[in-house]
């Protein structure tokens, strides 16, 4: 059964849930596989992959496993990132993501609002790339859209859910502070 595990989170395009698992072993081997027998599974192929012969293990991310590569092999991947940039999201694109992911819900008028400039290119981009969503209506006057985050956001960056992203303090510059800490 392992295998099949193995199997179906490394074709999955995105992180495969234990449930979407648990449906096709159920419908493959035509009998209830238990949750408990599926997460011993990938307990035992995180382990397989800890070994320094795999540049890639299963990780939880997105609110499922996918086979991820290791930390160690960033460089060799940073350099093919590199090479695809042109697929990358530009500055504009990225304060505008940012705005929206600790913002949402929220309108294009209140983002172009914490910009100060027009958004509809980034949104535009942000909605193709569907790393946004469109969220409903907002009640104020014109019912303009409601944006948020998506599914495929979560998927991008690596984390599970929204709380997961850094804050304020994560990013605080103590460099520049004078004197010692317990003064």
């Amino acid at each position: 059964m392992a295998n099949h595990i193995e199997a179906l989170i490394f074709c999955s395009q995105k992180p495969i849930t234990d449930k979407e698992v648990k449906d096709c072993l159920t419908e493959m081997f035509e009998a209830e596989v238990p949750l408990k027998d599926i997460h011993d599974a990938i307990t035992k192929l995180q382990e397989k992959y800890k070994s320094d012969e795999y540049a890639f293990e299963p990780v939880q991310s997105g609110g499922g496993f996918q086979f991820l590569t290791k930390p160690a092999y960033q460089a060799s991947i940073g350099i093919l990132l590199k090479q695809q940039s042109k697929k990358r999201l530009s500055n504009s694109a990225l304060e505008t993501l940012s705005i929206i992911a600790y913002r949402q819900p929220i309108t294009k008028g209140e983002m172009e609002q914490i910009r100060g400039v027009n958004c509809d290119y980034s949104v535009h981009k942000l909605l193709e790339k569907e790393l946004i969503e469109i969220k409903g209506k907002s009640d104020a006057v014109g019912r303009p859209l409601i944006y948020g985050t998506s599914q495929n956001f979560i998927d991008y960056f690596g984390i599970n859910d929204l709380s997961e992203l850094p804050t304020l303090k994560d990013f605080e510059n103590k460099e520049n502070e004078i004197g010692e800490e317990n003064e």
